[in-house]
């Protein structure tokens, strides 16, 4: 069956049984990635999947129950197995089925041509010739990735909703490995769009600067430094403690900022974005997981703390409506809470301007030991950090073997500047991003 003829199938199933507040909730996704190593094809894979979740309420009680077989007999499953599910919930919190009266974006016309897996192989050997074109010292251990991926998000449910969302990407990753002596040196850049659009030589040529702007690195004294964080390493941090804006997280007493609406949290030029329709986003939504129009929203505004993030549970207890960030991580999974594309707003100054500012400090381009070094219930952090030293305004020798420490909601206070040259990362469920950012006086330990 089609996932239509599916739904046709639930709905007569719901009506037959008498269920009055159901949702069905489909994915569908199909990719397609090589991986280049030396000058042969080290993975080769294709992957296609889809699956549906049916929810519905039963004397104030939510049941789930879900399948990835499309059949008449698993659509009456279904139904049995979800009500069934709802006699046994012992939980008190209140679950919803949204209705219609949302303005929903509208999506441009997908015009993406799904590459061919030779077209995507053609194009990752490409990419690996010019990695090892770029430099002599560029050592095997090289990588080239090539990927595109299909999605697409439904929702239907007995309030009057019908909602689908397509998305189409291609990514591409040069990883290259430099040898000097004998020391080894890694270096990486990505990109993401349409295939045709890559600059192959500038991928390589980007991933070969990143690993031999690394040699010769070695630590500093610890102390007390002026630091501008890389607009990469910025995003780093945001996307660790993305959950500190959850509405969930705070009711759970996991987040400082429960109650903290309409308070200064962080500098005054601070405004943090959640965009589900921003350009750079990967997979762009005008819905969230429970059918919520997903739209634009200012989590801080000029340092204030306008909005947590909430779906329809949440905001129900904060007496507030939803702001469209329910979040299912699959087509399986209960809803939780999590932004779209979540970003620093860029200020003004490139990262050069924010280097001079500095005068003499750290220039951090990445961290590491985010899952173990950083707690995002207290705030608290100490991270592995690499970079360059920043002497009269300038980067000078690499640096690394060297740990940046500080709290985060601290750190939202004390921003000095902000550039304008917004970068992004690929995080968990969307992008997170950041200009450049100079931080005065941070706690840096090495020698």
């Amino acid at each position: 069956m089609t996932y239509q003829e599916f739904k046709e199938a639930v709905i007569g199933i719901s009506a037959e049984m008498q269920v009055a507040d159901y949702e069905l909730y489909f994915t569908e996704s199909n990719s397609t990635s090589v991986e280049i190593y030396k000058e042969e094809i080290k993975e080769y894979s294709t992957d296609s999947g889809l699956g549906v979740c049916y929810r519905c309420i039963r004397d104030g009680k939510a049941g789930y129950a879900s399948t990835e077989n499309l059949t008449p007999e698993e659509a009456r499953s279904l139904v049995v197995r979800a009500l069934e599910n709802a006699k046994s919930i012992e939980s008190e919190t209140e679950s919803f089925i949204h209705g219609k009266g949302d303005s929903y974006a509208t999506l441009s016309e997908d015009r993406m041509e799904e590459p061919s897996g030779g077209e995507l192989t053609e194009a990752a050997l490409a990419l690996q010739k010019e990695l090892y074109a770029v430099d002599s010292r560029v050592a095997d251990g090289t990588q080239s990735y090539m990927a595109y991926g299909r999605n697409t998000y439904a929702l239907y449910n007995s309030r009057g909703l019908d909602l689908e969302d397509r998305a189409a990407y291609t990514l591409c990753m040069g990883l290259a490995l430099i040898h000097d002596g004998e020391e080894m040196y890694d270096g990486s850049e990505d990109r993401d769009g349409r295939l045709g659009d890559f600059d192959l030589k500038e991928v390589a040529r980007k991933a070969v600067e990143d690993a031999v702007s690394a040699i010769g690195a070695d630590s500093v004294p610890s102390g007390k430094y002026h630091v501008v964080f890389t607009g990469r390493a910025f995003a780093q941090l945001l996307a660790t403690y993305s959950s500190v804006f959850s509405a969930e997280a705070a009711q759970k007493g996991m987040s400082l900022l429960q109650g903290k609406e309409g308070e200064k949290i962080a500098a005054d030029m601070v405004t943090l974005v959640d965009d589900p329709m921003h350009p750079e986003s990967l997979v762009k939504r005008t819905f969230d997981g429970e059918g919520v129009a997903a739209f634009e929203k200012n989590v801080i505004e000029e340092g204030v703390l306008k909005t947590l993030l909430h779906n329809l549970s949440t905001a129900a207890k904060a007496g507030v409506k939803s702001t469209g960030n329910g979040q299912k991580a699959s087509y399986a999974s209960t809803v939780g809470v999590g932004p779209f594309t979540f970003y620093l707003k860029p200020v003004e100054g490139t990262e050069e301007e924010l280097l001079a500012a500095a005068g003499n400090g750290i220039c951090i381009k990445g961290v590491s030991g985010l899952h173990a070094g950083a707690n995002p219930v207290t705030g608290d952090f100490s991270l592995l950090a690499e970079g360059f030293c920043v002497e009269d305004g300038r980067k000078t020798k690499p640096v690394k073997n060297i740990t940046v420490s500080g709290n985060f909601f601290t750190l939202l206070k004390e921003i000095d500047r902000i550039g304008d040259d917004l970068k992004f990362i690929r995080g968990m469920g969307g992008k997170c991003g950041s200009p450049s950012v100079l931080v005065r006086d941070m706690t840096v330990a090495g020698q």
